[in-house]
């Protein structure tokens, strides 16, 4: 038996035999074309025009997140920029398929130096740039293999189109060597509720055939397993599948403590799904889906439109909204593109939205116009606030605007170190336990170089949401949880413990969450907390929590 480590995504844990994703094509050779550089440009706009149509269709097909990757893979491969690299190459003499070759291995050069959400986006080029090529040489497109039974992918990376129409009644789990948590093959085996490791560059060894464990929820792989762990990982995936199909009620320990669970959400199109799977609110909903895309910032009739959307389906229910989190890996044209050499420490957040104070002050007026055509329970908060300061300053402004709930994103340890102060002037508080994960270790949430750093495990990272949770009760305020921390279902519970009062994830994360809470209870949940506390990192915390979850492990 071998454990092959990576980041887990998702809960659950599968089994099968592997079968691994054909190497890529191998690269054109440099040799002059035969054909005049306008037959050859003509033969490189038709392929690519074939494959970004081939794109937008396999989105249309795929619906939900999946449709927006491939849309967005589709424009990359008709960028103006990479036509004209390619122009340059064929009127220098190179063939349709090296001028594709190296045109996209250049822009993909690009993308991998700027590093974060960027630098995920390379493997989505190169997989445009190996359609391309397939197309002119008359070659089938890179794909899925379909060995004709059931069985573990295994892939150096997924492509967005492979990802988004993969037959989940054949792809037992995903296991990729390569990609980061926030890979597309991350994002769309959350959504697609499959079990998946990523990162795990020692699974280059696996072979065809030979059967593997993938436990997401502990982010390993486990080669050549023994007939008691393949049976012990059959009875947890059992267990969670009748825990998925048990009847929805809502949050709370086993002895009735109540601990909401609600939804991170994207877009007001979530909802639904949110309240099917059992979300009792939605506990953070991002609001840059309407930003993101757009040369400028949406009007207050589009963002009323939007938000009220949102609010009406959740009647008299929570629904915690974060004002526009921009910066980062997420810089915006009309806000904050500048140049920073280190941008998750520069103009982000709320620090961005004061320095443009009309984007913030619209998106106020907006959510307010909203809560008054709707009957949800309206909670605003502010990204990034780092003390006390910038507390008043958002308070004051949402009241202002006749927001009746206005708090603040604990993801700063200078934040959560002043949580006492803070929450004398917010209404609540909740941890973005992934930024804060990242601050506090000093670890880029975005590279996969540093991801077992961005580990909310963590005894320092606990201790500051314990912070934050005592300076919640200290006021008499709610101190929330919405990163990913929330997901883990042992995690959940120390969560609980530290005293945190909601707890908010992906919603294909709350029957495995609501199924953990129920068995333990209150004092439990303290006493697995302190055990976590106790520990001295990450890996420890959790073995500690797990003891003394089940004295008898």
């Amino acid at each position: 038996m071998t454990e092959l480590r990576g980041v887990g995504i998702g809960l659950g844990v599968a089994q099968g035999p592997v079968a691994r994703m054909a190497e890529p094509l191998p690269a054109p050779t440099d040799t002059p074309s035969t054909l005049t550089a306008e037959a050859e440009l003509a033969r490189v706009r038709e392929a690519v025009a074939a494959v970004a149509r081939e794109l937008e269709e396999r989105g249309e097909k795929a619906g939900g997140l999946a449709r927006d990757v491939l849309e967005a893979q589709a424009m990359m491969a008709e960028d103006p920029s990479l036509d004209e690299e390619v122009a340059a190459r064929t009127s220098a003499g190179k063939t349709a398929e090296f001028a594709v070759y190296d045109a996209f291995a250049s822009f993909r050069d690009t993308l991998a130096a700027m590093g974060g959400y960027l630098g995920e986006r390379a493997a989505d080029l190169d997989d445009v740039a190996q359609r391309v090529i397939a197309r002119l040489r008359g070659l089938p497109a890179p794909g899925v293999p379909d060995p004709g039974h059931p069985f573990v992918l295994v892939a150096k990376d997924l492509a967005p189109a492979d990802t988004a129409l993969l037959d989940l009644d054949k792809v037992l789990a995903l296991v990729t060597t390569d990609g980061g948590p926030t890979s597309h093959t991350a994002i769309l085996a959350r959504e697609k509720s499959i079990v998946a490791v990523v990162g795990a560059a020692a699974a280059k060894d696996l072979v065809d055939g030979e059967t593997v464990i993938v436990d997401a929820a502990k982010g390993v792989v486990t080669s050549h397993p023994t007939d008691d762990e393949l049976t012990q990982a059959q009875h947890r995936a059992d267990a969670r599948a009748t825990a998925a199909s048990a009847p929805l009620t809502p949050g709370a320990l086993r002895d009735g403590t109540a601990v909401p669970l609600l939804a991170n959400l994207g877009k007001p199109g979530g909802a639904a799904q949110a309240v099917e799977l059992g979300a009792e609110g939605v506990g953070l909903f991002r609001t840059e889906f309407l930003f993101l895309s757009a040369t400028q910032a949406p009007t207050v009739e589009e963002q009323t439109k939007a938000y009220t959307e949102l609010l009406s389906a959740f009647p008299g229910k929570k629904v915690v909204v974060r004002a526009l989190d921009a910066g980062a890996d997420k810089p915006l044209a009309f806000l904050n593109d500048a140049h920073e050499d280190n941008p998750a420490l520069g103009l982000r957040g709320l620090r961005a939205l004061r320095a443009s104070e009309d984007i913030l002050r619209e998106q106020l007026t907006a959510l307010a116009n909203a809560d008054k055509a709707t009957e949800a329970d309206l909670w605003v908060m502010a990204p990034m606030v780092s003390n006390v300061e910038e507390t008043a300053y958002f308070v004051g402004l949402a009241k202002e605007y006749g927001i009746k709930t206005a708090g603040v994103m604990v993801e700063v340890p200078s934040a959560a170190l002043m949580a006492r102060r803070i929450l004398e002037i917010a209404d609540f508080a909740s941890i973005g336990t992934n930024d804060l994960t990242q601050y506090t270790m000093a670890a880029d949430r975005l590279l996969g170089s540093v991801a077992s750093f961005q580990d909310p495990w963590h005894p320092a990272v606990l201790q500051l949401i314990k912070a934050t949770a005592d300076g919640g009760k200290a006021n008499g305020k709610p101190v929330g949880i919405c990163g990913e921390a929330a997901a883990d279902p042992l995690l959940a519970v120390v969560l609980v413990g530290l005293g945190a009062t909601t707890l908010s994830m992906a919603p294909t994360a709350l029957a495995d969450v609501r199924a953990s809470l129920l068995q333990y209870d209150l004092a439990d949940a303290r006493r697995i907390a302190e055990a976590a506390l106790a520990a001295d990192d990450a890996a420890s915390a959790r073995a500690a929590a797990q003891s003394a979850a089940d004295p008898a492990a």
